[in-house]
């Protein structure tokens, strides 16, 4: 926990330092210094005003988190621009009569941002094909994680992206966590659970649990409980795995752990990967699903062949796509990686938990086919 208290302390750090920087930069136009006839004091006032403004009418539209997002990006942009046209300047030996750095930035981080809101916004088919030395027949896999319902798309939303995994006749769909979130609605989980109930595969649909699917701020704020969650689920025929095993077909196992949370943020105990492979047959292809990437050399030491994780949204923003690696949160951020004997594949969500941007990655969902080698 105190790592996450640093993170969001270097954030807010991070923030006002960007709102000052970009308030500075805005005094250099034009028409703020026709307006204030070089009276600094003004000139100071008009400049942080309208960015201040500005930030607090996205925060209100937003919210605060997405605020941050957005000055940082300014901040990012006017440094980048700033730099680019002094270099210039320095090339052709004398500075620009108008400040067109700051027109660069506006430019420059309003595409950024706007690429980011459509890369959240939109949802993507990623493909992996993987191949055992195992006797095993071939399994399509559907994975989708982190859909929290209610960020950037309600259960209608929702509704649309499941036809197109449907489009994809998977053997087996996986949930791998926060299918829901703190700001979903009663109605939208309903909704979303009854569309996961209309799904035709030949082996089923699993949920396992993320940190957000059971609710931070109690059932009374969003109006259900993690239990009546598991209710709806399985009145809707999806099977939730938490620390057990079940058999797909003749050769695969799945594995369904509990989230990292329930030992993190909860003070319980999760089974060990040890533990829940030790009476299984080693021969059969081994599938496990985890939240959360952070259990890599505990899953390959037990000899599972695939693990399927989301929880990291794919890095969410650049140039901080790799923080949750740097300071040891994830093993890994995105995609697909093999350690001994077993792939790893991390997806990057079909939505987002608060922050309506991508900028280092996007949405999607994951289509996975397991072959035997030939």
């Amino acid at each position: 926990m105190t790592m996450w208290y640093v993170i969001m302390w270097t954030a807010l750090m991070l923030t006002g330092t960007a709102l000052v920087y970009v308030s500075n930069r805005v005094c250099r136009f034009e028409v703020v210094k026709r307006q204030t006839e070089g009276n600094e004091k003004i000139k100071a006032m008009i400049g942080g005003g309208t960015v201040f403004g500005i930030f607090s009418l996205v925060s209100i539209w937003l919210n605060f988190i997405n605020a941050i997002v957005c000055i940082i990006y300014f901040a990012l942009a006017w440094l980048i621009c700033d730099a680019v046209f002094y270099m210039i300047s320095q090339i052709r030996g004398k500075p620009f009569k108008r400040y067109y750095a700051g027109g660069a930035a506006i430019i420059l981080g309003l595409t950024a941002l706007g690429a980011g809101w459509y890369l959240a916004h939109n949802v993507w088919q990623t493909n992996y094909i993987i191949s055992s030395s195992k006797k095993i027949t071939p399994l399509r896999i559907a994975l989708f994680s982190d859909s929290h319902i209610g960020t950037t798309f309600n259960a209608d939303g929702f509704a649309a992206h499941i036809d197109s995994i449907q489009a994809q006749n998977p053997d087996i769909v996986i949930i791998a966590g926060d299918f829901v979130d703190d700001d979903t609605s009663r109605e939208d989980m309903i909704k979303a659970t009854r569309k996961l109930g209309l799904l035709k595969t030949s082996s089923g649909v699993y949920f396992v649990f993320g940190n957000h699917d059971k609710g931070y701020y109690g059932a009374a704020h969003r109006g259900f409980s993690g239990a009546e969650l598991v209710a709806e689920l399985q009145k809707n025929g999806v099977q939730v795995l938490r620390d057990e095993v079940r058999v797909i077909g003749d050769s695969f196992y799945l594995i369904g752990r509990r989230d990292f949370s329930v030992e993190r943020e909860q003070g319980g105990h999760r089974l060990s990967m040890t533990h829940l492979t030790k009476d299984l047959d080693k021969s059969r292809f081994m599938i496990v699903a985890d939240h959360q990437p952070t259990d890599y050399a505990n899953q390959a030491a037990s000899g599972v062949d695939l693990v399927l994780s989301g929880h990291t949204h794919g890095g969410q923003l650049f140039p901080f796509n790799q923080v949750g690696k740097w300071i040891g949160a994830n093993d890994m951020i995105y995609g697909h990686e093999k350690h001994k004997n077993t792939d790893f594949i991390v997806t990057s969500g079909l939505s987002d938990w608060a922050i309506k941007f991508k900028t280092g990655t996007k949405s999607e969902f994951v289509i996975i086919d397991v072959q035997p080698q030939e």
